[in-house]
């Protein structure tokens, strides 16, 4: 058994699951890599840095080394949503090993037991400072069981150091430390009263996932002072809820906590959701993050593919353990390492600024509105070809015809075409069989709908259930673009394209707006603030264009802004047959296009007072200084 490690049986536990069972629980169990990413930072490097230390001259501080000896064994540890136990067990044996350091020390000649009193255990650190909570049964017993082999592995270590120490750890004996319950509807204190540190993996589900159950866990989690939920509470992660409880018991103590999750707890609206509560009730700060990473687990298949994290550290208090961390993982593998003055719920080194959705912008410039949502099950959308099919057997169908985009056709140029029958007359319609077999379909398809809104316009079947157009030609954003672009996509569409709903349109809109929106200071802004779906960017108005921050530039400024965007859109004019998903790939990106870019990206930094050296990092932590200003927040 001490030849077996035992974080195995995470990876034996997983493979019991099905994906299914695993995306409803939100289970997603721990590599020793990633558990050292969230434990080193929160303990462990410390605690080596100290015994570091006192190694430097082992016989002048034996009594020293005894104390650090016993200062882990005081320390206790909670993993609230342990699985099968591999940040305990990690944990456990990181521990033990430092207490077998401090053995080899005390007596290199391996009669430890002369260094300590008849009877006295040498070995002070035990799985009974391990404490865990789990819903699944099975994984419980996994856990126990995985400590159980930790310590008999660690044993075996030890008696490498000391010839004369001799431990039976068979019979195993059953500890109370690991239970299972749900641990949103548990109090933590009645399991370990008062830990010293808690850490783990919580449940990766997104809000719009949540079975009933969840939903009324948070509920009963993210409460006000007064006792009432937070509105906010049903638009939140479910990993969200251990940081409310592990905020909850670590007020008046010194305890530190951190914990893996998903990286959109840190992204659109929910970085003020969560941490303008965690903050200003409970007075925590973000001790050290890891900005958002892949997710490497044992278990391989599709539902793990785009699941990308973040870890957190946290504690309550004035008194930080070390100054605030940043990490970030490269595409190579590598780490960077950077020191920050203060970390906010963005993982951004800036200030504790919360961005909520706004209906209007913070800044004098042209509102950003969606295109229209056609909510007809298809039967005012066509393709081309039924388009032509359309009108080749009712020519005079052709005035209510006319060009659509969403997204995705706007970045592939995918023509497309709608019904647009928008003050059309009654009598032209009837004289248009084939329309009106296409309304008759809308007509039910809404009625069937479960939604009551969605039946009410089952009376207005012949125009989309949001009608919106534009009077003039608009630049069109598309909600929805591939994570792997530097740029997001940004094009004039002339006023007769209708814009659906994963379309942003962007009326009055002039050269100056254009070359600011396609700049790498507003992209920078975007990928901080802006959602995701599942690692695409998710654009919104109200979160990441209205909050945004425009320079105040001088005429000179303006105009060469106005310069570097028209370049850009000569470059693109180059390539008339290329998309914009051909343009902005960035592998083949044209020469042109991208040197056209990098002019524009200068020149609006100019005009924001930003250096061409400054990172995107320091970039968007200005633009939350700046923010931060205009609206008071």
């Amino acid at each position: 058994w001490s030849g077996i490690s035992p974080t195995i049986f995470g990876a034996v536990f997983e493979s019991t699951l099905t994906a299914k069972r695993r995306r409803g629980g939100g289970m997603h169990y721990t590599s020793p890599e990633n558990i050292h990413r969230a434990i080193d930072p929160l303990f462990l490097e410390g605690l080596k840095a100290d015994l570091a230390e006192l190694l430097k001259d082992p016989k002048g501080n034996a009594g020293a080394l005894k104390k650090f000896q016993a200062r882990l064994a005081s320390l206790t540890f909670l993993d609230p949503a342990c699985g099968s136990g591999n940040f305990l067990t990690e944990t456990y044996i990181s521990l033990r090993r430092l207490e077998n350091e401090i053995l080899r020390a005390l007596d290199p000649t391996g009669q430890i037991k002369m260094i300590f009193s008849e009877g006295e255990d040498p070995v002070k650190v035990s799985i009974k400072q391990f404490f865990g909570i789990e819903i699944d049964g099975f994984a419980v017993a996994v856990a126990r069981t995985a400590l159980w082999i930790a310590e008999a592995k660690m044993m075996a270590e030890t008696r490498d150091i000391s010839r004369d120490l001799s431990r039976d750890v068979l019979p195993l004996k059953s500890y109370p430390n690991i239970v299972q319950g749900n641990a949103l509807r548990m109090d933590w204190r009645e399991l370990v009263p008062a830990p010293s540190f808690i850490m783990g993996n919580p449940p990766f589900v997104g809000y719009s996932l949540q079975s009933r159950e969840q939903k009324e866990d948070m509920l009963s989690v993210w409460i006000d002072g007064q006792g009432r939920p937070y509105p906010s509470a049903g638009k939140i992660d479910y990993v969200t809820a251990w940081y409310m409880k592990a905020a909850q018991i670590m007020q008046g103590t010194p305890a530190r906590a951190a914990f893996v999750s998903t990286n959109s707890i840190a992204q659109g609206e929910q970085p003020a959701a969560i941490w303008r509560p965690l903050t200003e009730r409970f007075g925590v700060h973000i001790d050290f993050a890891w900005r958002t990473f892949r997710w490497n687990s044992e278990t391989k298949g599709k539902d793990m593919a785009h699941v990308h994290v973040v870890i957190i550290g946290f504690s309550h208090g004035p008194e930080r353990p070390h100054a605030p961390r940043l990490f970030d993982v490269q595409k190579d593998g590598s780490v960077i390492e950077t020191p920050a003055k203060n970390i906010n719920g963005y993982l951004m080194d800036a200030p504790n600024v919360f961005i909520d959705a706004r209906q209007k912008p913070l800044c004098d410039v042209p509102i950003l509105q969606n295109g229209g949502k056609p909510t007809d099950g298809g039967h005012l959308i066509m393709t081309q070809e039924e388009r032509d099919e359309l009108l080749k057997a009712e020519p005079q169908a052709a005035p209510f015809i006319r060009p659509f985009m969403m997204g995705k056709d706007f970045i592939d140029r995918r023509p497309r075409h709608c019904l647009w029958l928008v003050g059309a007359s009654p009598d032209l319609l009837g004289r248009c069989r084939r329309v009106m077999e296409r309304v008759a379909a809308v007509r039910e398809f809404r009625l069937a709908s479960k939604k009551e809104a969605t039946r009410q316009k089952a009376d207005t079947p012949t125009l989309f259930d949001e009608v919106r157009e534009c009077a003039s030609d608009y630049v069109a954003i598309p909600k929805v673009s591939s994570e792997s672009r530097r740029y997001v996509p940004m094009d004039w569409l002339s006023r007769d394209i209708i814009a659906g709903d994963k379309l942003f349109m962007l009326e009055d809109a002039g050269l100056y707006h254009f070359g600011v929106l396609m700049s790498d200071v507003h992209m920078a802004w975007m990928r901080v603030v802006a959602g995701r779906l599942e690692t695409r960017y998710s654009y919104s108005n109200t979160i990441v264009y209205n909050n945004f921050v425009w320079p105040a530039p001088t005429d000179d400024q303006k105009a060469k802004i106005e310069a570097a965007a028209q370049t850009i859109l000569d470059a693109r004019a180059l390539y008339p047959r290329s998309t914009l998903a051909a343009l902005y790939d960035d592998l083949r990106m044209p020469v042109e296009l991208r040197k056209a870019h990098r002019a524009n990206d200068v020149a609006v930094r100019a005009a924001y007072g930003f250096t061409k050296d400054m990172s995107e990092a320091d970039v968007v932590g200005a633009l939350m200084e700046m923010w931060r200003e205009m609206a008071g927040g």
